[in-house]
């Protein structure tokens, strides 16, 4: 398997239209042929994402996501000062259709979704909170949506922050920082973290 530190603004796997074929697949592909995906990253999000070399590879590492067996943590900056230091967010997510991609809240039709979150340092006056987030579930833009549920959106999201605060910044502020699992040939707990670049 290849473990990778995707940049900020490129995408996991190809985009639809002309121009959006450049990917990290893609890049990875150039040196090691069988580089197949196993899940994504938010082109606008950074952090560490699994690669799978083969087809068998692919299989065991995508039952591995599939069965809640990687755990994975995100380090954020958010708007405002978080109240508690740890809590969760337990709201179901469905897809915004009229606003494709966008996520909402949906307590009929949403598929549950949990973030664990656990603050690291406040910052007042930049009224921000730097965060420690853990997705339980692997919902589309799930950390982006439970944040915004709480009042703290992300610094930096095109998507669901105010646009004209969010235009100040050059990107969104979410990072994949940290990713174990249990390696599926040796059974033997693998760790791999990158830090933040903010």
């Amino acid at each position: 398997m290849l473990v990778l530190n995707k940049p900020a603004g490129l995408l996991s796997v190809p985009g639809r239209g002309e121009g959006r074929e450049d990917c990290m697949i893609s890049r990875a592909a150039r040196r090691y042929d069988d580089a197949m995906i196993v899940h994504r990253l938010d082109m606008a999000t950074s952090g560490m994402l699994v690669l799978a070399r083969g087809q068998a590879m692919q299989r065991a590492l995508s039952m591995l996501f599939q069965d809640r067996h990687v755990s994975k943590r995100y380090v954020a900056l958010v708007h405002g000062l978080l109240a508690c230091d740890e809590g969760e967010v337990a709201l179901p997510l469905i897809t915004d259709w009229p606003n494709r991609p966008m996520q909402m809240v949906c307590h009929e039709r949403g598929k549950p979704s949990l973030t664990r979150y656990r603050v690291l340092s406040r910052d007042t006056a930049l009224n921000q909170t730097r965060v420690e987030l853990e997705p339980v579930t692997g919902r589309s833009h799930q950390l982006r949506v439970h944040m915004l549920a709480l009042g703290h959106p992300i610094v930096g999201d095109p998507l669901y922050g105010d646009q004209v605060v969010q235009a100040a910044w050059p990107r969104l502020m979410l990072h994949a920082s940290r990713l174990s699992l249990p390696h599926p040939v040796s059974q033997v707990e693998q760790v791999f973290e990158s830090a933040a670049p903010f």
